[in-house]
């Protein structure tokens, strides 16, 4: 999981529910105590992923055996479809089973995958440049959050908070009686300096 460069705020209501509906199936699904073995083995699955995660054919390790990329991300989404309807029936909507959908659809489609859209954006648009595409992605996202207005209780709460923030800093400089230099020759003070404790590593 990771920011996605498309979305403003960085993740979109689909991939919150799709979190949601993966994390209830990893809570329900029956697991053994992790052992050395399996924690170095997720060790290497996930540098194959990050590392040749585009590949066509793609084999991972699991449990002493090894099994395909693309067929292991059918099995943990088909486990996650009761919890996706279970999740639209207590809210009384289809979004839950909807994003599952989306995810199945990407999975079987390396064209639409978050690192296929960059690749894509990247050529088309930046010259190949990642540099350029993540300052352009940058700067679209700010535009577009600061022309999102804030409702007018926060932005007075805001405003409140700043004037008390100002007041606050007058009333301290207004305490402070030392001139800086004198602050400044007392702070690097050798008698000051020689009393803070060093440690020594060996």
């Amino acid at each position: 999981m990771d920011l996605d460069p498309f979305c403003p705020i960085g993740i979109d209501a689909a991939k919150i529910r799709l979190l949601d509906v993966f994390l209830l199936y990893c809570l329900l699904e029956e697991s053994p105590p992790d052992t050395p073995e399996e924690i170095a083995a997720i060790g290497r699955n996930q540098n194959r992923v990050a590392a040749h995660g585009r590949e066509p054919g793609l084999r991972l390790e699991r449990r002493g055996q090894e099994v395909g990329l693309f067929e292991w991300g059918q099995q943990l989404l088909a486990g996650c479809e009761p919890v996706a309807a279970a999740l639209d029936a207590a809210h009384g909507v289809a979004a839950y089973g909807d994003a599952l959908a989306a995810a199945v659809a990407a999975l079987g489609n390396r064209d639409s995958t978050p690192s296929a859209r960059v690749l894509r954006e990247m050529q088309e648009h930046h010259d190949g440049s990642y540099t350029r595409f993540t300052l352009a992605q940058s700067l679209r996202h700010a535009a577009d959050i600061k022309h999102l207005p804030l409702p007018a209780e926060v932005e007075n709460r805001f405003a409140q908070l700043a004037r008390e923030s100002l007041e606050e800093q007058r009333q301290i400089e207004a305490a402070d009686t030392m001139p800086f230099e004198t602050y400044r020759q007392k702070y690097l003070a050798p008698e000051r300096l020689n009393a803070i404790p060093i440690r020594r590593h060996n």
